[in-house]
């Protein structure tokens, strides 16, 4: 399962992909995407009251058998692990694959009984070779065993940009891989990569049923889209797929690690409901065992229910406003946010603190830079920080050219009247609130602010991953505790190749990710990461709005032993240790 070795008493979210790893951390309040090494769009945090006790596990041990329901608001898009990009399809495949390495509780990377690898990888002295030895029991769910050639495949696509796999910024720092026998791999580096031995914390896919499908056809192949084509080699296999209400998951009765892990749990369901509201009623009437993101408003109520349990602690995640900079979205015509001064005027007009004292309810945290408050690449003070200033955005906004010529509230230049679409996922009670309040406030500086709510699954499809939108309200779930954010805001990661999905072209930035990752001394990369706090925060391809933690409810039906208890801090952190769970029977 897996963690992350930051302790972090404040989170976020994020986006850059990776093989399995670009969906969202787990806490599903979607709308979130993945980033850095493998990053997820996130949703909500919050440190709001003592949370509920955990549940402790009962003196006759694990039960076996069971299902598990899980209640959650979106669809997935695609759960082969080549093309994962959001939280659903990252849950999905959080069930149905084991990974290279994992993480613990602490957030090491570490080679757990069911992880694919016997040990973590032999480094070479120099940083450039990595030598990976399979298990040799690991079997997918067909009867094949995994071997290296898996491992060749799916890195080796990711990093080849017909593929078009948002995890390509993590793999194209790979010159070669070597199969040196069916359990050994050696990999070559191009260059030093520092975060690499959290990139693989990731699944592989399995060559032998997708060797034959044309690049270009991979992301639409059956696999991943389809349960009964896609083969599986994690402790439950993905047996249906009712698209908008529900999928399920059974226990594969030849599960490869099931000697050292034998998984209690029969099935589970992860089941869709039409937004937030419906789906912590869902888990309020006994429908659900767990909600992986309530929202903060109904936390209390929840706290009520003697037989519901409330985790609630930071999370890996932060949202953010973006901007997007090809015209492709303006009709050919320049980005109205392509003028910094007019990027700063809207982080000035945006009232941060007022939307984490009355929407996140002081759950948040206010933040100027990509990186989790508390971590070792924290910048603190270094970042820019942009208190809530009316005049000041409304000076820069002039001195950026904009004047309400036509006298009609709505400032404008050249002739284009300075409005634009905000999108965000529907059924998002958080983010649909959050809208408004830009809206309001860009209002304010007579910046015109339409909002839109779009199913999630055909928001990320169609708007986010090729960069259609004009400005949208997302979030990204930090899979990795590295904080080497290329693939999001480097100009080599524009779509369909990267997760630089706003089309955001920075020279200074681009060559500050490159030296930050070059080198394993963390001191120095340390230095690097203020420079790219300052020149990101004062640059603003986003308005960096909030670290956040979503409040997950678990029924008291669901038991777990301490060292397999939910770790909020982690991604997928709200079913770290789920292979060890059992559930009582309902009452």
């Amino acid at each position: 399962m897996a963690a992350s070795s930051f302790k972090w008493k404040a989170m976020i979210a994020s986006l850059s992909v990776m093989g399995v790893i670009a969906a969202g951390c787990g806490n599903n309040d979607n709308g979130t995407n993945t980033a850095g090494n493998t990053n997820t769009p996130a949703t909500n945090t919050a440190n709001e009251g003592a949370a509920s006790p955990a549940p402790t596990a009962e003196p006759s041990g694990p039960v076996k058998g069971g299902t598990l329901t899980i209640g959650t608001f979106s669809d997935i898009v695609n759960a082969n692990p080549i093309y994962i990009a959001d939280t659903s399809s990252g849950d999905a495949a959080y069930f149905m694959f084991s990974n290279l390495l994992d993480y613990d509780a602490g957030g090491n990377v570490v080679a757990e009984p069911w992880s694919l690898l016997e040990a973590l990888p032999e480094i070479s002295a120099d940083g450039l070779t990595y030598t990976l030895k399979l298990k040799a029991n690991a079997k997918w769910s067909d009867g094949q065993p995994v071997t290296a050639d898996d491992i060749a495949f799916t890195f080796n696509t990711i990093k080849d940009p017909a593929a078009a796999s948002p995890g390509i910024s993590t793999f194209d720092k790979v010159d070669k891989i070597k199969v040196i026998d069916p359990q050994t791999a050696k990999i070559t580096m191009k260059t030093v990569y520092a975060p690499f031995l959290n990139s693989l914390v990731t699944s592989v896919v399995p060559a032998h049923v997708m060797k034959d499908v044309p690049l270009a056809e991979l992301q639409k192949s059956p696999y991943g889209i389809d349960p009964a084509k896609t083969v599986t080699n994690g402790p439950w296999k993905w047996t249906e797929w009712n698209q908008k209400q529900y999928l399920s998951f059974e226990k594969d009765p030849n599960y490869w690690a099931k000697d050292v892990n034998d998984v209690n749990i029969d099935k589970i369901i992860y089941k869709i409901y039409a937004d937030q509201n419906t789906n912590v009623q869902a888990i309020i009437k006994g429908d659900v065992d767990m909600v992986g993101a309530v929202p903060v408003t109904q936390v209390e109520a929840v706290k009520t229910k003697e037989n519901l349990n409330v985790i609630l602690e930071p999370g890996p995640l932060y949202e953010y406003m973006s901007f997007n900079f090809n015209k492709m979205n303006w009709g050919g015509k320049e980005s109205p946010f392509t003028g910094e001064k007019t990027r700063q005027a809207i982080a000035y007009a945006i009232n941060r603190q007022g939307v984490l004292d009355n929407i996140l309810k002081g759950t948040g945290k206010a933040l100027n830079a990509p990186f989790l408050p508390g971590t070792w690449a924290d910048p603190g003070s270094d970042a820019v920080t942009y208190d809530y200033n009316v005049e000041k955005a409304k000076q820069l906004l002039a001195e950026d050219g904009w004047k309400d010529s036509n006298n009609d509230g709505t400032v404008d230049k050249d002739g284009f009247e300075f409005k634009f679409e905000l999108q965000y996922n529907s059924g998002n009670s958080r983010r649909e609130a959050v809208s408004a309040v830009i809206q309001q406030n860009l209002a304010d500086i007579g910046i015109g602010v339409t909002t839109k709510g779009i199913d999630f699954s055909s928001w990320i499809e169609q708007n986010i991953t090729p960069g259609k939108y004009q400005a949208a309200l997302q979030a990204w779930s930090l899979n990795s505790p590295d904080p080497d954010s290329e693939s999001i805001f480097s100009s080599k990661y524009f779509p369909p190749n990267g997760q630089n999905s706003g089309w955001y072209k920075n020279e200074t930035l681009d060559k500050l990710w490159i030296e930050g990752y070059s080198t394993t001394d963390q001191e120095k990369r340390k230095e690097i990461y203020k420079q790219v706090a300052q020149q990101i925060s004062t640059n603003l391809p986003y308005v960096f709005l909030y670290q956040y933690g979503t409040p997950a409810v678990y029924n008291t039906r669901v038991k777990y032993e301490d060292a397999w208890k939910p770790v909020p801090a982690l991604a997928y952190g709200s079913f770290f240790g789920i292979n060890k769970w059992w559930l009582e029977e309902k009452k």
